[in-house]
């Protein structure tokens, strides 16, 4: 598996449970759908544009900070679109970003 679908893959299912985490907000609650479907695309965007930035560099440090910096950038524009809850959208992206940053670098092995 390649370093680019690798971080489709990651990027979706990190994507689902970034969605999921806005059950913990009440006022979510009724938006859940949304939320989930959105967070989902968002998680695949991130992890192709993170997976095809490892195919390219291989270097751990500099794919974890774009993965961030990813992550942080695509939440931060969810965040513009919604008009506010910055912390809650971005602290879950962000983390997405990192993740899928780290384990694109790490895995699989460049051949």
């Amino acid at each position: 598996m390649n370093k680019t679908i690798l971080g489709l893959l990651l990027g979706g299912f990190l994507g689902i449970l970034d969605g999921l985490s806005a059950w913990f907000w009440p006022e979510a609650h009724s938006m859940m759908l949304r939320i989930v479907i959105g967070s989902t695309i968002k998680g695949i965007v991130a992890g192709v544009l993170i997976g095809f930035f490892a195919r390219k560099v291989n270097n751990v440090a500099l794919g974890t900070v774009f993965g961030l910096a990813v992550g942080a950038l695509l939440a931060f524009g969810v965040g513009l679109m919604e008009g506010g809850h910055y912390f809650e959208i971005m602290l879950p992206g962000s983390i997405l970003g990192l993740v899928v940053g780290l384990a694109t670098q790490k895995f699989p092995a460049r051949a």
